[in-house]
């Protein structure tokens, strides 16, 4: 608290009294001890920002003697080599032994904004995914659904049968940079199941040829 201390004048000999000089003394132990709680407040009512990851699943080797690999379910295999991204959907089939549609083949891709760019390309084949976030989105903007029900149900959303699920394989050529772009797309395109796995002997004669 503030406090006055008074200095005596005094009489001088002249029988003159001359005006009590007065100092000022501001305590600051109060604002000290409102610092304190002040910071307390805030740092226990503050929301720290969270950092942001993208989960990648990295699936089991198949055994060495297991002829019959899992089938695979509405799934896109993004292949880097280079400088360059190609794909292929569905399951794998070499000309030995050509699927319903023949052997597989490998499509060029590009991170532009052309016809065959990723981004047009994950928004296409993820539609069924893409529109329902929408309408989660209304709802949350809304404050209709809470933030983790949000997340439970996104999450639900991405391994269902009509979502596309990713598996990204690269060379030893691939560029660090075509991988961080490629995670970036899927993340854009709310693809939820993404799984780096290692190139098939298949897939390396494939590219071998296609390179």
């Amino acid at each position: 608290m503030a406090q006055i201390a008074e200095s005596g004048g005094g009489d001088h000999g002249k029988g003159k009294k001359r005006a009590k000089k007065g100092s000022t003394h501001v305590d600051m132990t109060p604002m000290v001890d409102l610092a304190f709680l002040l910071l307390t407040f805030f740092v226990l009512t503050s929301t720290f920002s969270k950092p942001k990851v993208m989960p990648l699943a990295y699936p089991a080797k198949p055994k060495i003697n297991d002829p019959v690999p899992p089938k695979a379910n509405n799934v896109t295999t993004f292949i880097l080599a280079g400088d360059k991204v190609y794909y292929y959907r569905g399951e794998f089939y070499s000309k030995s032994r050509p699927g319903a549609n023949g052997p597989t083949e490998l499509s060029e891709a590009n991170f532009g904004s052309g016809e065959n760019s990723v981004r047009k390309l994950l928004a296409s084949w993820n539609e069924y995914v893409i529109k329902n976030k929408v309408e989660l989105d209304k709802k949350l903007e809304k404050k209709q659904i809470s933030d983790s029900i949000y997340d439970a149900k996104l999450n639900a959303l991405t391994v269902e049968r009509d979502a596309v699920k990713v598996l990204i394989k690269t060379d030893d050529k691939a560029l660090c940079k075509s991988f961080i772009d490629l995670v970036d797309e899927l993340k854009i395109a709310s693809i939820g199941v993404i799984a780096p796995t290692d190139l098939t002997a298949g897939e390396k004669e494939l590219l071998k040829a296609k390179n």
